[in-house]
Parts: C-alpha cells; sequence; structure tokens
C-alpha cells in the first residue's frame, strides 16, 4: 500500500489559494467586511470540529461538559465547549504514552494518513509536551509566518540571520521552514548561544552581510552587547534594517538602540498554533490572522470574555488543523489585551498588544498581582544602565511571601543605586520588592541566556 508523502498531503497549491501571502493577502482582505470575515471562519472551524469529533481526547473533555453532536451548530456557540491548557494535554500523554491521544491520526484512512511532523517544548516547566502536526496544518503554518514576515518588510533577498533554538524544540525549524519554502531569503540557520557559540554568531552575521535579525527579543539584545565586546559594531559592521521576533514587554525602543536604529517588529505564537498575531508596517498592535486563528481574550479566573483594553488569557482555536491533532479552545495562559480603533491598512483582522505576561506566573504580594515579565519593560524604561537582563525569586518568610528582583546594571554598583531601584518597584507596583544589583553577566547562569531559547526570569523557591 502506497502511503502519502509530506508533499502530497500538503497540498500546497490549495494552501496558497486558501491563505494567500504578499501582495495578495493585502488585495484579499483589505476593505473585507467583519461579515464576510466571520464567514470564512464558520465554515473552517466547523470543518475542525467535524474531525476532532473523532478524536478521544476531544470525546472525553467534551463528554465530560455533557456536549454531545450538534450542540455547537457554529463558531457563536463556540463558548459552550471547555477550555483546555498544557496540563490537560501532558494527562493525556502520561494516560497514552508516548504521544497522548490527541493526534487524530488514527481517525484517517490507512492509505490517506498524513506524515507525522513531531517537535516539543522545551520542558522549562517539566516534561516536555508533544507538538504534532500533519503537513498540510504544518505548511499553513510556515505561510502564516512568511505573510507577517513580508508584511513588515522581509525580502527574499534579505539574508537572515536567525537564533530560534533547534533540537527537539519547534522555533528554530518552523522558522527555517517559513523562511526557505515561502520567503526564499538566504537564512543563517545559527541557533542558540550553544548551538553556534555568541561570539562566533556576530562573526558570522559580519561576514555573510546579515540584513535581517529574528529570535526572542532576550538574547537578539544579548548579541548587541557581545558583538560590541568582540570589536563588531552594530548599525557600522553589521547593517541590520530589520528585527522581527518575540520582543517581550521591553519593547522595541531598547532593541532598536542596540543595534543601531534599525525597525523592529513584533509577533507572537506558541509551540502548538505556530504564528496566532503580528506586527504590519503601521505598528499599530498585532494583527490575529483571523482567517486561520480565533482567538477569545478570557478572564483568567472566570473564563467569561473581557472587553477591549482589558487584559485577558489568550484562547486560541486553530481554524485549519483538520489533519492532525486539532486546536479548539487552547488556553495559552499568555495575557494580552484588544487594541481598538480602526486599522490603518484597512485589514478586516482584530489587533492586540502582544505578550504581556504570563497568568500562571503572576505572583500575589500582600495582595497585589505582579507579572514578572513586566518587571523587565518597568525597569528598562526608567533606568538607563539596566542592561535588560534579570530575573525575579520568590520565596516565603514565614506565612509571608516575598520577592527579590535580581537586575544586571552596567557601571559602579552602590547601595544608592539599589534602592533606587526598590523605590521604583515600590512607586510603581505598590508593593515592597528587594532588588539584587549585578554586573553584566552575573546572571547568565541563572537566566541561561546564552543556552536557552527562553531565558528564566521566574524562580519560584516557595516549592517544597
Amino acid at each position: 500500500m502506497e502511503r502519502l508523502n509530506y508533499f502530497d498531503a500538503a497540498d500546497l497549491p490549495a494552501i496558497r489559494r486558501d491563505y494567500p501571502l504578499g501582495p495578495e493577502f493585502l488585495r484579499r482582505f483589505r476593505g473585507m467586511s467583519r461579515d464576510e470575515l466571520r464567514s470564512i471562519q464558520n465554515r473552517r472551524f466547523l470543518e475542525v470540529m467535524a474531525f476532532a469529533w473523532k478524536v478521544p481526547f476531544y470525546q472525553r473533555l467534551w463528554g465530560k461538559a455533557g456536549i454531545v453532536p450538534g450542540d455547537v451548530r457554529g463558531i457563536d456557540d463556540i463558548a459552550r465547549l471547555p477550555a483546555y491548557s498544557k496540563s490537560d494535554l501532558m494527562d493525556s500523554v502520561d494516560r497514552y504514552p508516548p504521544i497522548g491521544d490527541f493526534h487524530g491520526l488514527d481517525a484517517h484512512p490507512a492509505d490517506r494518513r498524513p506524515p507525522l511532523v513531531f517537535q516539543t517544548t522545551s520542558g522549562t516547566t517539566g516534561k516536555p509536551q508533544p507538538l504534532l502536526f500533519g503537513p498540510r496544518s504544518r505548511e499553513i503554518q510556515n505561510i502564516l509566518l512568511a505573510r507577517n514576515y513580508l508584511l513588515q518588510g522581509m525580502r527574499p533577498t534579505d539574508v537572515v540571520h536567525s537564533v530560534y533554538g533547534f533540537g527537539m524544540v519547534n522555533g528554530g525549524h518552523y522558522i527555517r521552514e517559513t523562511i526557505v519554502h515561502w520567503v526564499g531569503a538566504q537564512l543563517l540557520s545559527a541557533g542558540t548561544g550553544v548551538e553556534t557559540r555568541s561570539a562566533q554568531q556576530v562573526a558570522l552575521m559580519r561576514d555573510f552581510g546579515a540584513t535581517v535579525l529574528t529570535g526572542f527579543g532576550d538574547f537578539v539584545k544579548r548579541l548587541a552587547d557581545i558583538a560590541r565586546e568582540n570589536g563588531i559594531e552594530p548599525g557600522r559592521d553589521i547593517r541590520l534594517r530589520m528585527i522581527t521576533g518575540h520582543l517581550g514587554p521591553e519593547g522595541r525602543d531598547p532593541m532598536s538602540q542596540a543595534w543601531g536604529g534599525c525597525d523592529v517588529y513584533d509577533w507572537y505564537g506558541v509551540g502548538d498554533t505556530g504564528i496566532i498575531a503580528g506586527e504590519g508596517p503601521d505598528q499599530s498592535g498585532m494583527y490575529v490572522m483571523e482567517d486561520a486563528q480565533y482567538l477569545e481574550l478570557v478572564h483568567p479566573d472566570t473564563g467569561a470574555l473581557v472587553g477591549p483594553e482589558e487584559p485577558g488569557d489568550m484562547v486560541c482555536t486553530c481554524l485549519f488543523k483538520d489533519d492532525v491533532f486539532p486546536i479548539i479552545r487552547f488556553n495559552t495562559h499568555d495575557v494580552t489585551e484588544e487594541v481598538t480603533g480602526d486599522s490603518p491598512l484597512g485589514l478586516p483582522f482584530r489587533r492586540i498588544l502582544g505578550f504581556r505576561g504570563r497568568s500562571d506566573n503572576m505572583v500575589k504580594l500582600r495582595g497585589i498581582n505582579v507579572y514578572p515579565t513586566g518587571i523587565g519593560s518597568l525597569l528598562a524604561t526608567e533606568r538607563p544602565e539596566f542592561t535588560g537582563e534579570y530575573v525575579c525569586e520568590v520565596g516565603r518568610s514565614g506565612s509571608r511571601e516575598e520577592m527579590t528582583v535580581r537586575a544586571e546594571v552596567r557601571g559602579d554598583i552602590d547601595d544608592a543605586l539599589r534602592q533606587a531601584y526598590e523605590a521604583l518597584l515600590r512607586a510603581r507596583l505598590g508593593v515592597e520588592i528587594k532588588v539584587v544589583l549585578e554586573l553584566p553577566g552575573g546572571l547568565a547562569e541563572l537566566t541561561g541566556i546564552e543556552t536557552r531559547q527562553k531565558p528564566i526570569r521566574l524562580i519560584d523557591r516557595r516549592k517544597p
């Protein structure tokens, strides 16, 4: 029996027809009404629902909530379905090893079963989670990211340096496939500082004429410091015209300044879903790719929808994953808020601010909610000697929870500077937080900035 190969299963002509990129993307969606977009969403949602009902994970999840086929007649009924999170997927893996029972591969006839693209999460918080894709859903993820890269200004003539990690994690492979398959630019697939030494990376960028840099903002900014430490001046020896990646709450200005004033763009996604939203050239918020991703913002405690400009957990439904691992109401626990106002590009897509922290990493100190990822943004805005490197440690003193922020600073460290940091955090957050200042590089072992795709920003010492 002949099995489907990757390219036949992907059906690339259909992907190009259904998910346009480049100028065709703007021609298709500019001026489109919300009603017309809703019709596209509804049709694709029903196709994914039909597949998900064949998947044991969803049969169990929805059955437990009393949902039967026919209860959800369209995307207007989506809130009737329970949301789930990574812990539910890991429970599935534990009960049905090695990849859980959410893949849906058995729903396909043997001769039409798609090849499995298999990656994992990094395992930052424990056992790595399997990330599963079919060829079609994988290439749609790729074309959506390419759509955003091209909208931001990436060109086929660019030399793109990527610091997303490889190995089993998804990031580096995702970016490589996107740029090679759909953008057509030359790629320097350097990966993390472990995969290609940081000093070697900046030399490669100089020698091969990198024009675009992509990766997680923490390491992207760190590379600029490493370049200078090695006598390579960003803006002169490495002439980037664009940075695009996961910036985090610190924002674009420190990143742009570190690299000589180039344009900086943000985008957001998670390993399971691929890109969910990204900035365009107008930089008026991140456009949710609503022809492919249905995004709800919900209250972390009640699960109720929040209003515009109110923070909420991002709950994502992928409207294209109908080949392997359907994703319907996946709570990322990443926090953002919706941007109001008309799109300067004339697109019907909603916009969000981007990643603002994790609701499950929120620390409550004396009744005040503190997001560790927001502390870096605050310090970067207010303190010019702050390098951007920090880590928050949470522990208990008796019955009281305490937080200590360790931050790297340039120049002399004295008690007056430490007190200034503590006063800033107290004034802006409304709660007492201890501060320990370190010289540049002093936190590298704690944060893993040189070795991890995502550096550690919270160390919870409350755990036994």
